[in-house]
């Protein structure tokens, strides 16, 4: 793996935030309005994590990526002018987290659309995208480059950023992959009924595991891309932990750390090869093995 930072850097680190809000609650059931708790919950990444969040990173001099679904942004304007004013950078993230995998193309330009025209009523336009649930199609490149996107953070395939084509071939994006291991949907989310195993864990435990990747991304050259929501991280004990982090992964020798829009430019100018994604597919006429069982 070797990838060519700006000079005077030898890795990079990214700090994002998935700012979902109640979306991703209403799509996965709309009836779900009705549950005062739940939507709570949810409203709670708004209200008073994405404040807290700011303040953090105000006080870290860290300028952070805010992937912000359009209802998100129709619901809570002022919340995302703060971002703005706080020097962010705001990107895509769908309209209302819209489930993705298998949609067709109209559907999921549709989708793009509404969220592109709720981020321009608050006057920005984004560069990047990332695909809700991190499901983007073998079709969605190509709505990204018509629509002028520059970047993508929403597959899993490299530690690094690379350039890719879609299925048309007509133009590339660069990607800046992403990971399961530093998301903080699978160590702290719950809501019974709804998501989560129950298990929260400690936010020391995370810190701990999360700084064991920055670390191993920083000794590889590496793109370190930490994923969170405000919902979530933006609670107390869980973003005085994520303060910390920030704090050790300054004092990473030579790491870069930038919004996604900076590295994905870095990576566009310098970068010559464009990859184009391997779809495999089973081989013709297999129709699978059946569920394994879960008793022995």
């Amino acid at each position: 793996m070797t990838f060519a930072w700006p000079d005077g850097y030898r890795a990079a680190a990214a700090f994002t935030f998935d700012v979902d809000a109640e979306s991703c609650v209403l799509a996965h059931d709309p009836a779900s309005s009705r549950r005062m708790s739940l939507m709570t919950h949810q409203a709670y990444g708004a209200r008073a994590g994405v404040p807290r969040l700011l303040r953090l990173l105000e006080r870290r001099g860290v300028q952070a990526t805010f992937f912000v679904p359009g209802f998100t942004a129709d619901t809570y304007p002022d919340m995302v002018r703060q971002i703005r004013d706080g020097g962010h950078e705001i990107a895509h993230h769908g309209y209302l987290h819209e489930p993705m995998q298998g949609i067709t193309a109209e559907q999921e330009a549709s989708y793009i659309d509404r969220g592109l025209e709720a981020l321009d009523r608050l006057g920005v336009t984004p560069v990047g995208y990332r695909a809700p649930w991190w499901e983007l199609n073998w079709h969605s490149a190509d709505l990204l480059v018509d629509r002028g996107f520059r970047y993508d953070s929403s597959l899993l395939d490299g530690d690094v950023p690379y350039r890719f084509t879609g299925e048309s071939g007509r133009g590339s994006l660069v990607e800046i992959p992403v990971d399961w291991t530093l998301d903080d949907w699978e160590q702290y989310a719950f809501y019974p009924g709804w998501t989560g195993s129950g298990v929260i864990e400690s936010p020391a435990k995370v810190h701990e595991m999360w700084l064991l990747e920055a670390q191993a991304h920083h000794a590889e050259g590496g793109c370190f891309v930490l994923t969170n929501h405000p919902f979530i991280s933006g609670r107390p004990s869980k973003a005085a932990a994520l303060e910390r982090l920030i704090d050790d992964v300054q004092t990473l020798d030579g790491i870069w750390v930038a919004p996604l829009a900076e590295i994905a430019e870095h990576a566009r100018t310098t970068l010559a090869e464009v990859r184009e994604i391997q779809r495999v597919e089973a081989p013709e006429g297999y129709l699978g093995l059946p569920a394994p069982s879960l008793v022995s």
